[in-house]
Parts: C-alpha cells; structure tokens; sequence
C-alpha cells in the first residue's frame, strides 16, 4: 500500500535529504526508520530534494509499504527511530497514482535573511545573514523581473541534472520585518540552487551594487558566470508542495509565520 507523510527536519545535521554512500541524508534516515517498522528495506521519494543545511517545515514523501501497519506506527513509530531533528507530522494512505515529486503542481520556499551588524546567536545556522544594510524595497522591485515563465540558467548550478532550465514563478516577494528580510517564492520546480542563487543576485541588488533591472538583465542573459555567488543554505526552508485535492491529503504547506 502506497503512503504520503509530511516531514519537517532541521537540515544542519544532514548532508542534504537525497541518499548518500555515507548514509547521512535525510533520505537515508528515513528509511532506516521506515524500514524498522516495516521490518524490510524500504525506499522513499520526496517532493525536493533540499541541499546540505537546508531545513523544511513541510517536505511531502511516499514510499510502498509491503506490510499493514496502523497509521500511528508510521508517524509515532518511526519518530522513535529519527534523529531528534526530523520528525514526521502525518501519514495517510494514498492510491498508488500519487507520486511526492511528479504529482507536485507547486512547491514553496521561504528564506529569512538576518541584516544586521552582529552575526546571529540563536539563530545560528537558520537564518541566512548579511552585515551590510539592505534595501529591501529595491530588492522587492528587482525580484518581480523572475515572476513568470523564464529560463532559469543564471541562476542554476552547474551540477543540476533538471532536464530543462525553463521553470514558472508564480509568487516572489521579497518583505523586511525589523532586522530580518524574508523572501517567500512559488514556482512550479525548482532548479539546484536556484532560490539561493536568486537570494545572492538580490542581495547585490540591496547592496546598492547593481540596479533592480539587473535582474532582468541576468534573466534574459542565460549565463551563470554573469550572477552573484551562492548563498549560504543556512536560511533557505522548503515549506510544502500543493497537490490535486482529489488525493485527500491533509495540509502539505506550513509557512513560517510572519511577524505580527
């Protein structure tokens, strides 16, 4: 019987969420837990595939268990056998046309970026974090050159294995609260790299480096080499992918709240 459970994990403690031959992903943590209730291998697939120190509130996984198991095992059960920093906050059954990563219609991404002289304490490892004053405002005018369906190659890394470069951004916005500027995108895929790759090509832009239209500019130009480095992953947090109601999943995004 094919499941679908949603997954939250802070990712500094993992090498990425895909399988590894050192077996430090998030991937393989999974299974291992899966597998202990299941009592035989099992195998997952995810809705994205996050990178090293990436965190989720809501990342969307099957897998095909080859025995009957009451529900709370899945969730409950296999809690017992992850890591601290991962747990799995619902499961359901679901029929076997579901598929985590070619069923998603949308997927969501959230990144906080702390802008403040002082480096962050507490938030250490989750937020993203830049010394230098920002212009938010400028950042939010130069972030809407990406809405809309482009060829992403500026902003894709050179080990990305997307059989196309062409992907929609349906919502990008860019929102400063106090010291922390929050950037929020939706888009149907998401290239490797892609959304730290646009949060340093916007940062440029905060700096007062370059102008908002260099957005565009990198957009219509197609050429990694032209961007700004990769971001750091420690403030980047998938938050959920949107499926067809028909397949009666509970809620598959959990945003991170806003400051009141």
């Amino acid at each position: 019987m094919r499941h679908a459970l949603g997954l939250e994990y802070d990712g500094r403690g993992f090498c990425g969420f895909q399988s590894q031959p050192s077996a430090c992903s998030v991937q393989d943590a999974l299974e291992h837990a899966l597998a202990a209730i299941a009592g035989s291998p099992m195998r997952v697939v995810a809705a994205g595939r996050t990178d090293a120190g990436v965190h989720a509130t809501s990342q969307i996984v099957h897998f095909d268990a080859p025995v009957a198991r009451p529900q709370g095992a899945w969730i409950r059960g296999v809690n017992a056998h992850l890591p601290r920093s991962a747990a799995v906050l619902w499961c359901v059954s679901v029929p076997g046309e579901f598929h985590a990563r070619f069923a998603a219609i949308a997927r969501h991404y959230t990144y906080l970026l702390l802008n403040r002289p002082e480096r962050p304490g507490l938030g250490q490892g989750r937020v993203g974090w830049h010394h230098v004053p920002l212009d938010a405002a400028a950042m939010q005018e130069a972030a809407q050159h990406l809405a809309g369906r482009h060829d992403f190659s500026s902003f894709r890394a050179a080990e990305c294995q997307a059989k196309s470069p062409v992907k929609t951004i349906s919502r990008i916005r860019v929102a400063r609260y106090g010291a922390m500027i929050r950037l929020d995108l939706t888009a149907d895929a998401f290239l490797h790299h892609m959304v730290r790759n646009i949060t340093g090509a916007l940062v440029e832009v905060g700096k007062g480096k370059r102008p908002p239209s260099w957005i565009g500019e990198l957009l219509q130009a197609g050429d990694r080499t032209r961007s700004a480095p990769t971001f750091a992953a420690d403030g980047l947090y998938f938050v959920g992918a949107d499926y067809d109601a028909g397949f009666g999943l509970p809620a598959t995004r959990r945003d991170i709240p806003e400051p009141a």
